[in-house]
């Protein structure tokens, strides 16, 4: 097997999202990782005994020198792709595999030779590779794997047959159609006219290039006329085409055959890498067992796992009593719940059957406040809840701990962090065995033992004030947001009923008021039906340029409508919103428990800047502005046994926190003063005293002081308020003009984020931004316009979830039976007890007030009503 190392690489570069394969470090990974887990299959399909990896050297070879312009049409190599090959390289030699690069040859060379000399020598060979001119080296004896448009994960297998039938030749005679007909990716433009068809008719016609040359004459015809003009393409085209295959190399076919795989190594090099399960692939691959630790950690070895003891009763209390923060995991089993126990030293097993005596001790201790470190303890508080357990005692939380660490990418499984810092492989099993063998995957007391060593490596590996974010925000804040999760929103659900049946009505109007304006049916949903009616139907205006034609995305056609309106595009994009309303609204009705309640799930570590996020069903993207939305809203209400509703949220958080930050001395005296700050900021601009500020002025105002933080350009600025780009120019420069410290600190936090490689909040909290250093240029731009909001993102995100502690722990203590019930961004909403207005409201405002000390007041927005939009402020 002799494979093109290049060619299968960008394959799987490109197949494979830049942004979800990247190391702590932000060393890019995807096409390493592509790449060898095409390998592994490929390996376990053909098992081959010899095999190569084939690379280019550079750009430059013979061909180049005949023709400067060869393949001068590619773009620039990705730097992100760049610094992969070296490793990859790395990679293939730990797992016994040779690779090869010759200086002044191709790879497709090097491919030429080898399987010429493989054929000779009595081998099936296969050539894999993304390249079409290896067509040419199919015969009898060589066969090409060619992978599909979808990366390298499906491969079409050419043999002689197979390429007669896909391009009518024979496969020695394919480098002669591409002659003729040029090759695009290789910058060698063909004869004008030539097209594949013809030059298989040709070359069918008078069997070679050669004798189509010679007989030129015989073809008639403006095709004829343009051979006979531009021969000397398809001449020079078939000499750059011709593989060679006599390079000499310094190998022989038996340098080539598979050597042993060194694990130690792989594991080192896979360590590097982040890759956990192709770690398990290529031990399994090659019969080994995967280490422990890798080679360059060799002391101080893995402890051994302790043999789980099976214990109930007071043999299980005594064990708790001794142990110190044991690692905690609790699955359901078919006989009930399978409990796992660990310290490192010793571990507890056993089915655990809520209720009974012999568990009395444990469910005792489950929930009081003994020290117990989890993985995902909101799972594991809904695992006992389901018991009928409070569980108390949460001191860690692996995967909190980790995500805090990495909070771009978090480990979604306990096998995931154990790699990462432990570098070592729980075991997980093969997930098409339907009955796993004993022992190949890990049971509740060995998973609890990795759970507790690692969340101890984890937290060692705290910087600076991360401790501060860990113990004193996320830990407090997991039993809150389990409650928040349990209690759910009560919904009024023949509101949305009727609400959704009026949306759909309407969604069925305007999908006729559409048809009408053309004439004819089409499917509103399909870009490329769209694209016919907007574009060759009604010759409208090209939007941008996408792989599948002109964009039909909502900013294209809404910039589109503005610019050239009818009446098919103004009902297309109202069939849109409203549709997506009642798609919103299907959603939230759906969700409806049958306790009446919405209970949405509130995930602690879905968002970078420490922001949280709303899942299934999403609470935090339904429309507040718009009329639609505020109807949507008006289906959240307080159950019967309570009195109202309450929303408290901050007024202009992120402004105050900027004007904390910047010490911008306009800003602070604005809101120490209570004035509108927007109104102020306009005044200053515009120099007009605060109460001429028209409505206009502010919205401008308020639309730059908001951008600013977000990166927003005098362009974008213009877009958004629909204003000439040197208006919007000058109006940012009169804004800096007055408002310098807002100015120093918008460029500050970025040098300081490019030399530190991350960006902090207020309380410490530490966001990795590995691609300002990066040399493509958008990757930085994006990495440049983050780093200026997340630390007044993440401060406004730590201020909430400290006000929703201070909060909680207040109204336990006064003992209140009013609820929290949801956290939206910046706002919270209560469910509110007969009589405990004042009392609640009192807490409310105190904490949320108090959650931080900034050099201006955090101004609090309460409102009650029997829903959520009325209750709105």
């Amino acid at each position: 097997m002799i494979i093109d190392g290049h060619s299968l690489a960008f394959r799987a570069f490109y197949a494979l999202p830049v942004d979800s394969f990247q190391t702590q470090t932000g060393q890019h990974t995807n096409a390493i990782h592509g790449f060898i887990a095409m390998l592994i299959n490929l390996l376990s399909n053909e098992s081959p005994d010899s095999l190569v990896v084939a690379f280019d050297i550079s750009r430059h070879s013979f061909r180049t020198e005949e023709y400067p312009e060869y393949k001068g049409t590619r773009g620039e190599t990705p730097p992100e792709f760049k610094g992969q090959i070296p490793l990859l390289q790395e990679a293939l030699h730990a797992m016994g595999i040779r690779t090869l690069e010759k200086e002044n040859y191709e790879a497709d060379d090097i491919l030429a030779t080898l399987s010429t000399r493989g054929a000779a020598a009595g081998y099936r060979v296969l050539v894999v590779s993304g390249d079409r001119d290896t067509i040419q080296l199919v015969d009898d004896n060589v066969t090409l794997l060619y992978p599909s448009k979808q990366g390298v994960s499906e491969l079409t297998r050419y043999d002689a047959e197979k390429v007669m039938e896909r391009y009518g030749v024979r496969p020695e005679q394919y480098p002669e159609i591409a002659a003729l007909v040029g090759e695009t990716s290789d910058n060698l433009p063909g004869i004008p006219r030539v097209g594949e068809k013809t030059a298989v008719k040709w070359i069918n016609q008078f069997g070679s290039l050669e004798e189509i040359l010679r007989r030129q004459d015989e073809v008639g015809g403006k095709v004829g006329e343009s051979l006979r003009e531009h021969a000397h393409l398809a001449e020079r085209n078939r000499r750059l085409n011709r593989l060679v295959r006599d390079v000499e190399l310094d190998v022989t076919l038996d340098d080539l055959k598979r050597g042993e795989v060194d694990m130690n190594a792989v594991q080192e090099v896979f360590q590097r890498l982040e890759f956990r399960t192709l770690l398990q692939r290529v031990g399994k691959l090659a019969g080994a067992e995967v280490p422990t630790v890798g080679a360059s950690t060799v002391t101080p070895l893995a402890p051994e796992k302790p043999v789980a003891k099976l214990l109930i009763d007071e043999e299980l209390g005594d064990w708790l009593a001794k142990a110190d923060r044991p690692g905690v995991v609790i699955q359901h089993s078919d006989a009930g719940f399978e409990v796992g126990l660990a310290t490192p030293e010793s571990s507890v097993l056993f089915t655990w059957q809520p209720g009974g005596r012999d568990y009395a001790q444990f469910e005792e201790w489950l929930a009081s406040d003994a020290p117990k470190i989890f993985f995902d303890a909101k799972h594991q508080i809904r695992a006992a809840a389901a018991a009928e357990v409070r569980l108390g005692g949460i001191a860690g939380d692996l995967l909190l701990a980790a995500w805090l660490l990495r909070p771009a990418t978090a480990d979604k499984t306990i096998p995931e962090a154990v790699f990462r810092f432990l570098g070592e492989q729980v075991p997980e099993g093969d997930p098409n065995q339907l009955v796993p063998d004993e022992g190949s995957v890990a049971d509740a007391a060995a998973l609890a033992w990795y759970v507790v060593r690692t969340h101890a490596a984890a937290v060692e590996r705290f910087p600076d004030r991360t401790g501060e974010i860990y113990f004193d925000i996320e830990l407090p804040l997991l039993p809150v947001l389990a409650d928040l999760e349990q209690r759910g929103v009560a919904i009024d659900l023949p509101l949305f009923e009727a609400h959704h049946a009026e949306l759909t009505e309407r969604v069925t109007n305007l999908e006729q008021e559409a048809f009408a304006a053309i004439g004819h049916e089409v499917n509103l949903s399909s870009p490329k039906q769209l694209q016919e009616v907007l574009f060759e139907e009604l010759d409208m205006p090209k939007t941008r340029k996408t792989k599948s034609g002109y964009t039909t995305d909502a900013a294209a056609l809404a910039d589109l409508q503005q610019k050239s309106p009818h009446p098919f595009l103004g009902a297309l994009l109202a069939h849109r919103e409203v549709n997506k309303l009642r798609q919103m609204v299907e959603t939230l009705i759906k969700a409806v428990q049958p306790d009446g309640r919405i209970h949405t799930t509130l995930v602690q570590t879905g968002a970078s800047t420490g922001r949280l996020a709303s899942t299934d069903p999403n609470l935090q993207n339904i429309p507040v502005r718009s009329e639609e939305g505020r109807r949507i809203r008006e289906g959240f209400i307080h159950s019967a046994e309570y009195e109202t509703l309450m929303t408290a949220d901050y007024s202009q958080i992120e402004m105050r926190i900027m004007a904390h930050l910047s010490g911008d001395e306009g800003l602070i005296e604005a809101f120490n003063a209570g004035e509108d700050l927007h109104r102020f900021v306009g005044s200053r601009i515009f120099g007009v005293p605060p109460e001429e500020v028209t409505n206009e002025m502010r919205s401008k105002v308020k639309a730059m002081s908001y951008g600013l933080a977000y990166g927003l350009s005098a362009f974008g600025l213009s877009k958004q308020l629909g204003i000439a780009a040197a208006e919007a120019k000058q109006l940012m420069t009169d804004y800096f003009e007055r408002f310098g410290g807002v100015r120093d600190y918008l460029r500050s936090v970025v040098d300081q984020a490019k030399r530190d490689t991350f960006t902090e909040t207020i309380f410490g909290r530490r966001r990795p931004f590995p691609d300002l250093a990066s040399p493509n240029r958008i990757l930085r731009e994006n990495a440049e316009r983050a780093a200026l909001n997340a630390p007044i993102q993440g401060s406004a995100a730590d201020i909430i979830k400290l006000a929703m502690i201070g909060v909680e722990r207040r109204m336990r203590a006064a003992e209140l039976q009013s609820r929290m019930l949801l956290q939206i961004h910046d706002e919270l909403m209560f469910e509110v007890a007969a009589g405990e207005w004042d009392q609640l409201e009192a807490i409310v405002r105190e904490e949320m007030a108090g959650a931080a000390d900034l050099t201006v007041p955090l101004e609090v927005q309460v409102g009650r009503g029997p829903n959520w939009n009325a209750a709105a402020h």
